[in-house]
């Protein structure tokens, strides 16, 4: 009997034991179907998360949208309480924030200046926090980009990057920051955060941040190249609508003058031109023709080239001196020229009738002039000075005007520096010397012979070579 008593309770113990065993394994499977739960529906997020923002990039979003869908998702992804974007400024010294999350914990430090003056105003320390500038080399922000790499603080405030008297950290949280790369580029920061009060990341979190992180990486120099090409386009365009504006501010055609053959052209070098040129009917035969080439090029000097245009036009209907318009076009033109601007024109006063001529040039290069009676090329270079240098006494005491009397078969050819000046494969120059040989051989032909024959020849001596400057021509044949 007693040794059917031992057996008795050695089977209940048995059976207790496997009875507390059974629910070990149930608590055990139950936890690990749990954390399979919490794998998956991870794993689902970063996927959704991922496909939403490949979708935004494919569909051009802009940036904003962008951040904040990085920085949203990266929360969502890592039971985050909040999260921020810093990029990096254009000079690399300084974090500056693009989207924090509106539960996003403090991520920097405070000054006490700060502190004390949101005693009293708490939205002093909520505007520090989310749009502060920080350097980047301060706080956690600038330790990890410094360091390079993604880092896991479990406490910000005891973070050795915010050991400064003068900075201070009250808050109980923990966070996770990664740098943002592309293309061997630092462009940022990524940062989630949350308060002890809702737990701590753990290393399976840090490992999903550092690789949400590195995709996010890869996301943004997509996003950011995808915009530079846009904004590149949207550019391009709106310089050829003004460059289509500017072609109309430059003759469709060429004037009808009795008795002469006048012809004009004008190849930028640029999508946008600092050249032009212009025919200005004054009335009784007497016409008015301008080259004019303004200092640099782009939008800028295409600007000024079009004020410049607008403002002879009226003044030269009031004036018989070509000197004195272009004095008084220097008056209105100086006080809004940039310091490192100026304007080199040439306006001549043509007297279709008598064939009397008259030019005031400022500062510009001679015209030539093509002698029928004698087979002789002279040049017409009356003193002046550019325009936009001086306000107007020096501009009009040296500016000079130059009577002349065009004869029959006699050929004038103006023009700006960028044919002299054209450069071939060797970076030998044009040259004053080859235009007036071409010139000469030209003349004869007439006005729109002698502006073919010059860009053909142009074109023969600098080859496939990239135009370095606007090129202006304007002919004239008295018959």
């Amino acid at each position: 009997m007693l040794a059917e008593y031992y057996i008795l309770i050695g089977l209940s113990v048995l059976a207790l034991m496997i009875l507390a065993w059974g629910a070990r394994y149930r608590r055990n499977a139950k936890r690990l179907e749990q954390e399979k739960k919490e794998i998956v529906g991870e794993e689902e997020r970063m996927f959704d998360f991922l496909h939403e923002l490949g979708e935004a990039i494919e569909k051009d979003s802009s940036q904003l949208r962008v951040n904040r869908m990085i920085v949203d998702g990266v929360v969502a992804v890592v039971n985050a309480t909040g999260g921020a974007i810093y990029f990096s400024n254009d000079t690399r010294q300084n974090l500056v924030p693009k989207y924090v999350s509106e539960k996003c914990p403090q991520l920097i430090g405070v000054p006490l200046e700060v502190k004390r003056r949101a005693q009293k105003d708490q939205r002093v320390m909520d505007s520090h926090v989310r749009l502060s500038t920080q350097s980047s080399d301060e706080g956690i922000l600038g330790h990890c980009l410094t360091v390079g790499k993604a880092v896991h603080v479990n406490d910000i405030k005891t973070h050795e990057s915010l050991r400064d008297a003068f900075v201070v950290y009250d808050e109980n949280v923990s966070a996770m920051v990664a740098p943002l790369r592309h293309a061997g580029k630092d462009l940022g920061v990524l940062a989630v955060a949350k308060p002890h009060s809702a737990g701590f990341f753990n290393e399976h979190d840090f490992s999903v941040f550092r690789s949400v992180a590195e995709q996010s990486s890869f996301a943004l120099g997509n996003s950011l190249i995808h915009m530079e090409a846009n904004e590149k386009r949207t550019l391009e365009n709106e310089l050829r609508t003004a460059r289509e504006v500017q072609r109309i501010l430059l003759p469709d055609c060429n004037p009808k003058v009795a008795g002469y053959r006048i012809s004009g052209t004008n190849t930028p070098a640029r999508i946008i031109s600092g050249d032009y040129y212009d025919f200005i009917d004054l009335g009784h035969n007497r016409w008015g023709l301008v080259i004019a080439d303004v200092s640099g090029k782009g939008v800028a000097a295409g600007l000024l080239m079009a004020m410049c245009r607008s403002v002879l036009r009226c003044l030269a209907t009031n004036e018989s001196s070509p000197s004195a318009v272009l004095g008084k076009l220097n008056r209105q033109l100086f006080p809004d020229i940039r310091e490192d601007m100026f304007i080199s024109m040439a306006y001549l006063i043509l007297d279709g009738d008598s064939g009397k001529a008259m030019m005031a040039r400022a500062g510009h290069d001679p015209a030539f002039w093509f002698h029928k009676a004698t087979g002789e090329i002279t040049q017409i270079k009356p003193p002046g000075l550019v325009v936009g240098i001086d306000e107007g006494d020096v501009f009009e005491r040296v500016t000079k005007d130059y009577e002349f009397t065009i004869e029959p078969g006699d050929c004038l050819l103006l023009h700006t520096d960028g044919v002299k000046e054209a450069l071939n494969q060797e970076e030998d120059e044009f040259g004053i010397e080859r235009m007036k040989e071409n010139f000469a051989n030209s003349s004869a032909n007439g006005a729109e012979a002698v502006l073919t024959e010059m860009l053909r020849t142009l074109k023969d001596f600098t080859g496939e070579g990239p135009q370095m400057d606007d090129i202006t021509l304007v002919a004239i044949e008295k018959r």
